[in-house]
């Protein structure tokens, strides 16, 4: 007897079990029909400590991918910093970069920069020579620019104009002194500029365009060679004055010479004719176009 006063008979869980293992078995068969041959098998049991271990790991990963995606390069930086420090321990000040041996372009520049470049100084160019070498190219070296603050030690410091000072008329049309911009009674000036650059003696001349305060310091010391522009009424008279003395000469010398070419020419005319009866004409070799030519080209290549 089964159950609270009720009747029951003895193979009624026998037949519910039945019942429920050939569900199974039909979900089983349905399953292995159904399934697709790159999808993976169902495990009804436990998952392994170490399977379910990876596929957290996996998960972690691709979520800390993520986040450093989505991160700029110094967020990402300062992250991993942050996290070297938890684990390792240190400073943060430990990692801070010393700027003091850091050098922009300019300061390139001007350690190897040069007042005037020779052939010997292009030899074994390495990337900084060639970088201020290119900068030396793009200055422009017809007039200087003149630092005369210490004219009384005899002392000046000189160098090339930048495009902006050249179109601006800065050491042309206005004073070349650095600290100096009139534009009235300019002068131009010639100086043997010696200078000491790397460890070497130099010297080079350039030429300089001062006002009468700046031409006086620049002459403080000593006189320099002035350039004085020659106006073209001066030239055209003294091209005149010179064309005429040439005539006169050419004159003087043509008189002369006419004299002697009359005599010469009596004295021809008198061989020729006594010439002419003596015999027949001499033969002359007529030269073929291919041997014109031959020595035309062989008179070229001389």
């Amino acid at each position: 007897m089964h159950g609270h006063g009720g009747y029951d008979s003895e193979f009624s869980d026998d037949e519910h079990c039945g019942e429920s293992s050939k569900r199974k078995k039909r979900t089983v068969e349905d399953d292995v029909l159904l399934q697709k041959p790159y999808q993976k098998e169902k495990h009804g049991k436990v998952v392994h400590k170490q399977v379910a271990a990876e596929l957290l790991d996996r998960e972690e990963a691709k979520n800390r991918r993520f986040h450093l995606i989505a991160m700029d390069a110094y967020q990402r930086h300062t992250k991993f910093v942050n996290d070297y420090i938890l684990y390792y321990g240190g400073k943060k000040e430990d990692f801070i970069r010393k700027r003091e041996n850091d050098k922009t372009d300019m300061d390139v520049i001007r350690e190897n920069h040069r007042f005037l470049w020779n052939e010997e100084d292009e030899m074994d160019m390495n990337w900084e020579k060639r970088l201020a070498k290119k900068y030396y190219d793009k200055l422009f070296k017809e007039y200087c620019i003149a630092d005369l603050s210490r004219y009384k030690e005899n002392k000046f410091g000189f160098r090339w104009r930048v495009e902006k000072e050249v179109i601006s008329g800065k050491g042309q049309f206005f004073c070349g002194n650095k600290y100096c911009d009139k534009k009235d009674n300019l002068k131009s000036w010639e100086v043997n500029f010696g200078y000491v650059e790397h460890g070497e003696k130099r010297n080079a001349l350039v030429k300089l365009r001062l006002c009468q305060e700046c031409s006086f310091k620049l002459n403080f010391h000593h006189r320099r060679k002035e350039v004085k522009t020659k106006n073209r009424k001066d030239k055209i008279r003294k091209d005149c004055k010179e064309s005429s003395h040439k005539k006169s000469r050419l004159s003087s010398a043509e008189e002369p010479s006419q004299k002697k070419d009359k005599g010469n020419s009596d004295e021809e005319a008198s061989t020729s004719e006594s010439e002419l009866w003596k015999g027949p004409l001499p033969e002359t070799d007529e030269k073929s176009q291919e041997e014109e030519f031959d020595e035309y080209f062989q008179d070229l290549f001389l």
